[in-house]
Order: C-alpha cells, then structure tokens, then sequence
C-alpha cells in the first residue's frame, strides 16, 4: 500500500514502477518535489509486502487467460451451434423441396391420367353428339325437303 500524506496536485505526475528486485522506485515526471500544501516536502511511506505485489499481477494474468480462453471457447461453440443450425436447415430444406417435388410429380401423374381419360370421355360425347345429329338429320329430312320444294315451286304475286 502507497501512502502520500498531503500531496499536492502534483502527486499525478508520479509513476511507481516495480523493479526486478521487488522493490518500489519513485520516478518523477514533474520537475518540482511533491509538496504538502505549505511548501513542506510530502512524506511518502511504502507498506506493501513485495510477494503480494507479484502475486498480483499473476493473479491478473492468470485470470486474463482464463478470460481469453473461455471467451475463444464460447467464440468456437458458438460457430459450431450455426454450423450445425445451418446443416439442419439445409437439411430440412432438402426434405420439403424433395416433399414438394414428389407431390408435384403426382399431381401431374394424376392430371395426365385423367388428360387420357377425359380425351377418351371426349370423343365419345363427340361421337354421341354427331349420331344424334345424324339421326335427326336423317329424320326431319323429308320434311325440309318437302319444305324447300313447296316454297321454289311457290309463286306469289
């Protein structure tokens, strides 16, 4: 723990920065001495134990590693999670199109089977329809020929 006891504003421009030796170095980046308020050079007392200090920073480095490693593993789970949805996806799709597909072609089965049996339903109504055409024909004949001949013949004045 750092203790700066009546520390002017300049205390900010003072960095402490850790030795190898585990040992704290004052730097400062002010050209003036930290001053208490009256002008009376600060007192600056070091309470820390040097191993927690290293402890520390491990601890920190540790846990950011623990961090980036649980974060790049949900990072890959999630990329496998849309890779298999995708492969579902795809899957299902295949499925539906491959349903549509099937009920197409048996409607079209259906509708050509039925193309050759309304063909055949056809012609017999046409053939049924030219021979009562035919038989009417046949039967009112005599009648209209009977009919053209009285009105030729037929003079009116």
């Amino acid at each position: 723990m750092i203790s700066l006891c009546g520390v002017s504003s300049k205390a900010a421009n003072v960095l402490l920065v850790l030795s190898t030796q585990n040992q704290f170095k004052v730097e400062s980046l002010a050209t003036d001495l930290l001053l208490d308020i009256n002008g009376v050079p600060a007192s600056i007392s070091f309470g820390m134990a040097s191993n927690s200090g290293q402890n520390g920073i491990q601890l920190l480095l540790a846990a950011e590693q623990e961090a980036q490693h649980i974060v790049n593993a949900a990072r890959t789970a999630k990329q496998a999670r849309l890779k298999q949805a995708k492969e579902e996806a795809e899957k299902e799709i295949a499925e539906f199109r491959a349903q549509m597909e099937a009920e197409f072609q048996r409607k079209v089965a259906e509708s050509s089977g039925d193309s050759g049996a309304n063909v055949k339903r056809l012609e017999q109504e046409t053939e049924a329809k030219i021979h009562h055409l035919n038989t009417e024909a046949s039967r009112i004949s005599h009648d209209v020929v009977q009919m053209l001949l009285r009105h030729v013949t037929t003079v009116k004045n």
